[in-house]
C-alpha cells in the first residue's frame, strides 16, 4: 500500500501541529502556506487546514491537477471552505472540529453573561479611578435568554445558562419537540417572533446564507429595551453599524462581541469605544491545551479514513454545517 500523503496548511512563523508523530509510517506529512498551497495539493491525499483563518484554499483549490479527497478544518465554522464553489462541487469530504470548542465557549458565554448582569466591566473601572460607589446589579435567576444556533456549541451555552437558572429558549434552523434539554427547539422563522421577551440574545449559529447579516436594525429594534447581545458565532451574522446604533440609542443595556466582519479589529474601528460593548479576540473557544485536542481529533479522524470508516464530523456542504447523525 502506498504512502498517505497529508498536506497541513500552516501560518508562517506558527509552531506545526502537535501529536502528528501518530502517522508516522502510515502517512508522510508536508507542511504548505498561502504561498505554497496551490503547489503542492496535487500531492495530498488529505488536506489539514491548521490555519483556519486563511482564504487559501479558497484561492488554491481552483486548477488544474489532482485534489485531497478529504479536507480537515481545525474550527467549527467551515464557511471560509464553503467559499470556495470548486471545493464545494468537488467529491472531497470536508470535517470540522466539532465537539471541541463546546464546552470552552459555553463557559466563555457564561462569563460575558454574568460580567454584564455583574457590571465587572463598571467595577474595574471604578477601582481604577480609585472610587467607592454601590450599585445593585442583576439576578441572572429567572431572566429569560434566547440561543440561536442548535448545534453543540448552542446546546452546550443554552445548558450553562440553565444551571445558572437562566430560563432558556433555542432556536435552530428547524424546528422540533420533545427536547431533552430544552422541551422544544424553535424554527429559525420563530425568532423574530421570541426577540421581544429576550433578557439574553446569545448567538452561536454556523454562517451560512440565511443567517448572514441577521442581527440588523431590524431584530435589533425586536428585543425589548434593556436586553443584552452577545456574538461567538461569527462576525457577519451582525451588521456592526446596527449594533453600535442599537448601543448609542440605549435600546440595547450592553453587548459583547468575540467574533468581528474583519479580524484582526482594526485599530480605528468604533467598536472599540461604542459604550456598553465588550470586545474580544475571537478566543471564547481557545483553552490551555486546544491545540492538542484538535491535533488529537484529526489524528482520530485520520485512523478512520486509512481504515476506511466512516469518518466523524462530516459536513453536509450544502447545509453549511455537521448534521447530527455524522458526529460522533
Amino acid at each position: 500500500m502506498s504512502v498517505i500523503t497529508v498536506l497541513v496548511l500552516g501560518s508562517p512563523g506558527d509552531e506545526p501541529p502537535p501529536k502528528l508523530d501518530r502517522l508516522a509510517g502510515r502517512a508522510r506529512v508536508l507542511h504548505a502556506d498561502e504561498k505554497s498551497l496551490a503547489e503542492l495539493l496535487p500531492a495530498a491525499d488529505a488536506l489539514l487546514v491548521w490555519d483556519f483563518t486563511s482564504d487559501a484554499v479558497r484561492r488554491s483549490w481552483p486548477g488544474p491537477g489532482r485534489r485531497p479527497g478529504w479536507v480537515h478544518t481545525a474550527s467549527a465554522g467551515v464557511d471560509r471552505l464553503l467559499g470556495c464553489p470548486e471545493l464545494v462541487a468537488s467529491k472531497a469530504v470536508i470535517t470540522n472540529a466539532r465537539g471541541v470548542f463546546d464546552r470552552p465557549i459555553a463557559e466563555y458565554t457564561a462569563g460575558l453573561v454574568l460580567a454584564m448582569a455583574k457590571d465587572f466591566p463598571g467595577s474595574w473601572k471604578l477601582q481604577n479611578e480609585r472610587r467607592w460607589r454601590h450599585r445593585e446589579t442583576i439576578r441572572l435567576a429567572g431572566t429569560h435568554a434566547i440561543v440561536v444556533g442548535s448545534g453543540p456549541i448552542g446546546r452546550e451555552i443554552g445548558r450553562t445558562l440553565l444551571a445558572l437558572g437562566v430560563e432558556v429558549e433555542l432556536v435552530g434552523r428547524r424546528g422540533r419537540a420533545g427536547d431533552p434539554d430544552f422541551g422544544r427547539i424553535h424554527p429559525s422563522a420563530a425568532l423574530g417572533g421570541l426577540l421581544p421577551s429576550a433578557d439574553w440574545v446569545v448567538c452561536a449559529a454556523p454562517l451560512t446564507p440565511e443567517t448572514t447579516g441577521m442581527f440588523d436594525a431590524a431584530a435589533f429594534s425586536r428585543m425589548k429595551p434593556g436586553a443584552r447581545f452577545v456574538n461567538v458565532g461569527r462576525g457577519a451574522h451582525v451588521v456592526q453599524d446596527d449594533l453600535v446604533a442599537a448601543l448609542a440609542s440605549g435600546r440595547l443595556a450592553g453587548a459583547a462581541l468575540d467574533v468581528f466582519a474583519e479580524e484582526p479589529l482594526p485599530p480605528d474601528s468604533p467598536l472599540w469605544d461604542t459604550p456598553g460593548l465588550l470586545v474580544s479576540p475571537h478566543m471564547s473557544g481557545d483553552t490551555l491545551g486546544w491545540r492538542d485536542a484538535l491535533a488529537e481529533q484529526f489524528c482520530d479522524n485520520f485512523d478512520r479514513w486509512a481504515a476506511g470508516e466512516p469518518l466523524f464530523n462530516v459536513v453536509d456542504k450544502q447545509l453549511g454545517y455537521v448534521p447530527d447523525r455524522s458526529a460522533p
